[in-house]
């Protein structure tokens, strides 16, 4: 979030067709707030919403538009868990941290699914997604995957093998599948400008436009935009990918990525339906992930790729047009009408980054492309802690996280080297 930041939303289907929603306008002038939350994104919108439901005064601070970022312009797809299997987690942080982890690991899923309920938020909110495998390994890591997870409690899974993936995704590529009935797919923007319209019900206010440009820690804490200063008790820095210069010991163990997304031409209804049949959201056992679902106008949005750095190609139909044939070889007739990009924060070790600063700057970041789900659960985390409750915040607050080797300069070309490997296994199935 810095000066430079763009003020609107970038040019993609879900800006397109998004709910009607206010234009806030920028802070001027000096206020004084229980909390300040920087950034209005899932996390700082889901943290704002369940501050105010306590009854904290909550400030938000936009550089952009809420839902500017990721929150708005990502696949849309309610997944569940974390990017790191809980068995990786076990393993390396013991059976401890690996049962908060687990106890945790579907709530932010409910957390959405009561958000929309509650406050009546119309984003197309639809039930199921599915893994595909590619392989014959793939397939068994979804096998090892399901008792993993009926081993924390989730038993709303369905394994399919050979032919019966066709059932739900029209295309000879995947070998095999699980579903997760729990889980469902949205309009991403709809859903955070109808918490962000929750929010501000609950007397929340936000500022967009506001890129923070300096923050003074201290008690209380001083957050500095062009146009104004805020004065907090505490402060919830949630800018994640967007966050940058403002909290220099944020960035050195996390790096922002690209991930790009295209949206073709409203297919007739019975040409979309038989590509999904039940119009689950589907993504593969890729390390280099494809992901795509049906919308309600019948459109595929096809996504996949990482761009390490966060830098946009030149592109971007040109670089996801191919996958999306190779899974549906009968769209190469169809026209693409919308292509964009946006940027997730990834870690080291896939698992998000929690903690406090000085004692009254908090943060959540770096769900390395599982955040729809994760940021929810952070948003209620970060409540519980301020109310005097923190021994989930300090489950994830807990994990070690290290910086990318080689440092600001190399961690761009290493993970490339790095994700070059995992996908070269990928395609050979070892």
């Amino acid at each position: 979030m810095t000066a430079t930041s763009p003020t609107e939303h970038i040019a993609s289907w879900y800006a397109a067709s998004a709910n009607p929603a206010p234009s806030r306008p920028p802070l001027e002038g000096e206020i004084n707030c229980d909390i300040c939350v920087v950034g209005a994104g899932f996390t700082g919108i889901s943290s704002a919403l369940h501050l105010a439901e306590q009854g904290f005064d909550v400030v938000v601070l936009e550089a952009s538009r809420v839902g500017f970022g990721a929150s708005g312009r990502n696949g849309g797809q309610i997944v569940n868990s974390y990017s790191r299997d809980m068995d990786m987690i076990e393993s390396r942080y013991g059976t401890e941290t690996a049962r908060a982890l687990g106890d945790m690991a579907f709530e932010g899923n409910r957390i959405i699914r009561e958000r929309v309920a509650e406050y009546d938020i119309a984003c197309d909110l639809r039930d199921g997604n599915l893994f595909a495998a590619c392989n014959a390994k793939q397939l068994k890591g979804l096998r090892e995957h399901k008792a993993l997870w009926e081993r924390y409690g989730h038993q709303q899974l369905e394994l399919l093998e050979g032919s019966a993936v066709k059932r739900e995704v029209n295309t000879e590529r995947y070998t095999g599948a699980l579903i997760d009935h729990s889980g469902g797919h949205m309009h991403p923007l709809n859903l955070i400008q109808g918490e962000a319209a929750a929010f501000e019900s609950r007397g929340g206010v936000i500022y967009e436009q506001t890129p923070v440009t300096h923050l003074k820690h201290g008690d209380p804490v001083q957050l500095t935009t062009p146009g104004g200063v805020v004065r907090a008790t505490r402060v919830v820095m949630a800018g994640n990918a967007y966050l940058q210069g403002v909290v220099p010991e944020l960035e050195g163990k996390s790096m922002p990525c690209g991930t790009q997304i295209i949206a073709t031409e409203p297919l007739e209804a019975e040409r979309a339906q038989a590509l999904l049949p039940n119009g689950l959201a589907v993504e593969d056992c890729n390390y280099l992930l494809d992901y795509f679902r049906l919308t309600a106008d019948n459109r595929l949005l096809y996504g996949g790729g990482v761009n390490y750095g966060g830098q946009d190609p030149n592109d971007i139909e040109a670089v996801i047009r191919p996958k999306m044939e190779k899974t549906f070889p009968g769209l190469k007739d169809v026209g693409i009408e919308y292509a964009w990009s946006g940027n997730f924060l990834m870690t080291l070790n896939r698992l998000p980054q929690f903690g406090v600063l000085n004692d009254n700057v908090y943060y959540a970041q770096g769900y390395s492309g599982h955040g729809v789900t994760c940021t929810h659960l952070a948003g209620r985390l970060v409540a519980e802690v301020m109310t005097g409750r923190d021994e989930r915040f300090d489950a994830f607050a807990g994990l070690p996280h290290l910086p990318f080797p080689g440092g600001r300069m190399l961690r761009v070309p290493l993970s490339a080297i790095g994700a070059w490997y995992y996908e070269t296994r990928d395609k050979l199935g070892v």
